[in-house]
Formats: structure tokens, sequence, C-alpha cells
């Protein structure tokens, strides 16, 4: 009886473990089973510029002998080939790194009717290009103040100006750490590629992957160690609110599943954007070296 009571305990015993087994050899579910479903999603592309009016106002500025000059013959030329390659995309809106929407749609409009050439400026000989060419009406700003501009500006901006103060105290984009001397050897040699490279290709290099995820973080060494957490709150305020509230308009100007967005600004807001579209299941993310390279 013991003997048959021990026998029907190991049966049970395999049994249970098998069952075990089976459960756990079910494949675990990707996220995007529960977030994508077969609903249409609206589409956008990034594309990272520097500014090719060189108005170094950022923390990596371009020494004269180092700029180029984009309306030459050569230049315009490789211009219209990058602009043949982002063509692909079929953008019905065109968000660009402005905030003063009326000031933008005059000058696009001037643009449009003959009444203006093309400026150096990127959002001019790429965005108005694209705009005239799939004959759109508007233009979108959509670049965004950070929430420390408008505690300065607000009417507590007394107080705030002490607290920004003390959390913004040294940085300066002017750190001497190993890291961000690695970082600016990089962006030196960034700079050398637009001298060796036509457009497309640089911009193909720039917007890669791996080099917008590696630009990101020349933001979270150097300025961003100051104190315990100085460096970061300062990031948060200025930066990543930044943003975040760019993002904010992308999705505010995204009216219909049927939306192609094209999104053109700094690569320094790029790097961050990446990650954003990267992480929301609510857009079909193309990323710019995923058009055809028939394209180019």
């Amino acid at each position: 009886m013991m003997i048959l009571l021990m026998k029907r305990c190991s049966l049970l015993t395999v049994v249970l473990l098998l069952l075990y087994s089976l459960s756990e050899a079910q494949p675990l579910k990707n996220p995007d089973s529960f977030l994508i479903k077969n609903d249409p999603l609206p589409a956008v592309f990034l594309v990272g510029s520097f500014h090719f009016a060189y108005y170094n106002m950022d923390a990596h500025t371009v020494s004269k002998d180092k700029q180029i000059d984009v309306l030459s013959p050569q230049k315009q030329q490789e211009m219209a080939r990058l602009v043949a390659y982002i063509a692909q995309f079929k953008p019905t809106k065109i968000v660009v790194e402005a905030r003063n929407s009326a000031k933008l749609g005059q000058r696009y409009r001037r643009y449009k009717t003959g009444q203006a050439a093309l400026a150096r400026d990127e959002i001019d000989q790429i965005a108005f290009r694209l705009g005239k060419q799939f004959n759109l009406d508007t233009l979108y700003a959509g670049d965004a103040p950070a929430v420390d501009d408008e505690m300065l500006a607000s009417a507590d901006s007394v107080a705030f100006k002490a607290y920004l103060g003390r959390i913004f105290e040294g940085y300066d984009f002017k750190s001497e750490d190993t890291l961000s001397r690695r970082y600016m050897a990089y962006f030196n040699y960034e700079t050398d590629l637009t001298t060796r490279l036509s457009l497309l290709d640089y911009f193909a290099y720039t917007n890669s992957t791996n080099v917008l995820i590696r630009e990101y973080g020349a933001y979270l060494s150097g300025d961003f160690t100051l104190g315990t957490y100085r460096g970061a709150d300062a990031l948060a305020l200025y930066w990543y609110d930044r943003n975040l509230r760019i993002f904010r308009n992308i999705q505010r100007i995204t009216t219909s599943p049927s939306d192609r967005i094209l999104v053109l600004f700094g690569r320094g807001h790029i790097s961050l954007l990446n990650q954003l579209f990267s992480a929301t299941p609510a857009y079909k993310y193309i990323r710019f070296n995923d058009l055809p390279k028939g394209g180019k």
C-alpha cells in the first residue's frame, strides 16, 4: 500500500513538473502586442541638422575656417540630393525649430510666391523646399521655451531668480573632465566631416541611431555632475523640459492617423526626440536611414 502511494505521488510530481515546464516554455509577449494593434498610426520622421547659418549660439561653436557655404553651387547640388532623399517620406506636415508662427508663415509665403529667395538657414533650405514641393500651406513652429525661462519671466521672478541662480551656478559648458574633452574631440571631428562629406552622407551619419544616442550622452557629463543634484536639476529645467514641450507640440499638431510629420530641428534636440519617439507607441517612427537608398 505504501509503495503504491509513493508511486502515485511520484507520478503526480512528474505531471506537475511537466505542466510547470510547459507553462514556463510559453513565449514571453512583446509589449507591442498589448500597445500596438491594427489601428493606423501617424508617421514621424526626424531630421537633425547643424545650423547652416552658423549662429554659434550652442555650446559647440564653429570657427569661420571650418564653416561651409551651403549657397555655393556645389553645396546647392548636394542640397538638392538631400532634399530629394527626405522627400521620399512624403510629409503632410512639417515642424521646424521656430517659435514665432506668424513670422515663419510670412517668410514661407514670401518664398512660395517668389517674393524672396531661400536664405542660408536650414529651415529655408530644407523645410521651405519640401513644403512647396508638397504644396503645404503651413509650416509649424514647434520650438518651446523651457520652464526655467517662464519662471524668470513670471511675477515671482525675484524669488525664482535666486533659486535658479543657485541651481545654474557654474553650468557653463566649459567642463574639463575626461569625458567632456573626449566629446569635444568628437564634435570637432564631426565638424570636419562637413568639409569632407556630401550633405546627404553627413546627414546619414549624424542621424544614425548610434550617433544620436551617444551625442545625448554629452549632456550627462561635465556640468551634469555639479553638486549632488544641481547639474541634474539644471538639465531637467532647461533642456529636458524644453524638448518634452517640443514633443508635446508635435502631439498637438497631430490631428489624424494619416499625418506624416517631418520634424526638422538642431541635432541636439533630435537626439532627445529620438528617445521619446522610440518609446511612444502612438506613432510610427521612421528613422532617417530607413528610406530607400535609391533616393540618395
